[in-house]
């Protein structure tokens, strides 16, 4: 039987399981430009910057443990005449790659982008993140530029893909 997945607004208390799944992030080096492990405390700065009116944390979870997490933060300070425009990033944990919960938290976050009145979607991605990459392409997201080499993680570099995708 499959396993009911709950994706809902994240909470303060998320923060040491949204934090454990960035961690994994940053020590794969190939899902952020971090590059130095997060305690969740450090991370209470960064989670008081999302609301779920404007722009929210999203959590995945399977019998109340956190699976995965997204979230949309305002592009370019949220200017004006940019208002309309978020970026989305995802990060699902390791023990549940390949099991859909990417396509459901991006779908699920895609359908709430009328609530919020966002209009185009922005995805920041390493190339050495193939993973990403098929999932913003089966949600119909292009890429829209690149930074070529511009990523320096002193051992190696990689090339910074920028996906969007018009909501209109």
């Amino acid at each position: 039987m499959k396993k009911k997945i709950n994706i809902r607004f994240a909470e303060k208390s998320d923060l040491i399981q949204i934090t454990d799944i960035y961690n994994q992030a940053i020590r794969s080096k190939i899902s952020t430009g971090d590059t130095e492990i997060f305690l969740p405390e450090e991370r209470l700065d960064w989670f008081k910057h999302y609301d779920e009116k404007t722009f929210p944390v999203y959590v995945a979870e399977i019998d109340k443990n956190i699976v995965a997490y997204a979230t949309l933060t305002p592009y370019r300070n949220a200017r004006p005449a940019m208002r309309k425009i978020a970026e989305v990033s995802f990060f699902v944990d390791f023990k549940h790659h390949k099991k859909g919960i990417g396509s459901l938290i991006l779908n699920y976050i895609m359908k709430d982008c009328s609530r919020l009145k966002k209009d185009t979607l922005i995805a920041y991605i390493l190339d050495a993140n193939p993973a990403s990459a098929r999932l913003l392409e089966k949600f119909g997201f292009e890429i829209w530029g690149k930074l070529p080499n511009a990523i320096d993680f002193e051992t190696h570099r990689s090339t910074h893909l920028i996906y969007g995708k018009s909501l209109k």
